[in-house]
């Protein structure tokens, strides 16, 4: 690589919890980034997320553990209830058990303070430029001289040594070099965030907890110190769904929970505002890399809430880049094949796994009485044992060449 190529930026599109990432794994590699972000500002909407041991393998890895670690509250366990008869179908623990097996702390955060955390790191970094109001519209390559132009929404160039496509789900760089339709699942996510003095004494445990109904389950767990709960309930609409957010309303959601306990139907009492999120996710692809181009996060694998791992996936996706840049000695294109070879098989599992999952929570009938005796007695070694391949993921093992 020629020495300007060298003080060349790297271009990542997307200034969101993959692109903030991105930036970081590039900065600790050495390089300097340039972040476009079609948003007026940096910032991040949504409620809470859930982190696994591999996402706290992550955020250590770009240098912000502590600052992550700050903002989460840890939890108790995972568990599930049937949400029509109120029974135990299972029970993860996440104390000191979980930790010593995964390295890691099983916990819940609101997504903004991730992306705060994240954004405090490329900020002190000082080799992070942002850029708001930057809609990508069409990228270019330059194979001579080994650059990759992004061209925004005035005809503004951008040119970098390499583009980094963060820039969600409906990305346009992946419509550019893949142009692949999205699936529309027809399940709705409505979410919110109550504050603990209007939450119920009797759910206010310090636990993931998911309430699995026929074709519906809610969830909620702590966020911000146990002063706020976030509350997240999933149906299957009636209606032809467009991929996207809107407001949503209280009478759509309890028009579809008429039949579950009212210890559960306590949760869409109380959000005064609620964010309606009509779901889609895409087809695995085995091809992420473009020249010079490559994707990440939601660009990469747009995936479905059921795993509550898109975050977590995003990060993992960065931090294999930058270990993938390093491995490679800084060949952009030995790099971008070890990153992809590295990334797709297991991110594709995460997609089809949550297409699964979605049907095990909203299983009816029959199905609902084996889902619900899957777990009956099983020790926690082997719920241990059955999440290794999901929560064992770290930076030491995150590379395989070949």
């Amino acid at each position: 690589m020629s020495k300007s190529q060298q003080d060349m930026p790297v271009i990542v599109a997307g200034g969101g919890i993959g692109g903030l990432a991105a930036a970081l794994a590039l900065v600790r590699q050495g390089y300097t980034v340039t972040v476009l972000e079609q948003a007026p500002e940096i910032g991040e909407i949504g409620a809470g997320i859930q982190l696994g041991p591999n996402a706290f393998h992550a955020f250590d890895a770009l240098g912000v553990g502590d600052k992550a670690r700050s903002r989460a509250v840890y939890t108790e366990c995972m568990v599930m209830h049937d949400a029509i008869d109120e029974s135990l179908v299972g029970r993860i623990e996440t104390g000191e058990a979980f930790r010593q097996r995964f390295g890691n702390p099983y916990a819940v955060i609101h997504r903004a303070d991730v992306h705060l955390s994240l954004l405090e790191g490329a900020q002190e970094s000082g080799r992070v430029t942002f850029h708001t109001n930057v809609r990508v519209q069409r990228i270019e390559q330059d194979d001579a001289n080994k650059t990759v132009t992004a061209i925004d929404q005035n005809g503004k160039r951008w040119t970098g040594q390499a583009l980094i496509g963060a820039d969600g789900g409906k990305s346009v760089v992946r419509e550019q070099y893949v142009n692949d339709p999205p699936r529309v699942t027809g399940h709705v996510v409505y979410r919110a965030v109550v504050d603990k003095a209007d939450f119920p004494e009797n759910l206010r445990w310090n636990a993931a907890s998911l309430w699995a109904g026929p074709k519906c389950h809610l969830v909620h767990y702590p966020l911000r110190g146990g002063e706020q709960y976030n509350v997240v309930v999933t149906f299957h609409s009636r209606q032809q769904e467009q991929w996207g957010v809107t407001d949503g309303s209280k009478e759509e959601v309890e028009s579809y929970f008429q039949g579950i306990s009212p210890k559960a139907r306590q949760l869409i009492e109380l959000p005064k505002s609620w964010k309606r999120w009509a779901t889609a996710d895409r087809e695995p692809i085995g091809n992420w890399v473009f020249g010079r181009t490559t994707l990440l996060g939601d660009a990469a694998h747009p995936t479905t809430q059921y795993m509550a791992q898109g975050a977590c996936m995003a990060m993992e996706d960065a931090v294999t880049l930058g270990e993938a840049l390093k491995a490679c000695d800084h060949d952009w294109d030995k790099a971008l094949q070890l990153y992809q070879h590295n990334r797709v098989a297991r991110t594709a599992r995460i997609v089809l796994s949550g297409r699964e999952m979605g049907r095990l929570y909203h299983a009816a009938g029959v199905e609902r009485l084996v889902r619900n005796s899957l777990w009956r007695g099983r020790s926690q070694e082997r719920f241990y044992d059955a999440i290794e391949w999901l929560y064992g993921w770290n930076v030491g093992n995150c590379l395989q060449q070949g």
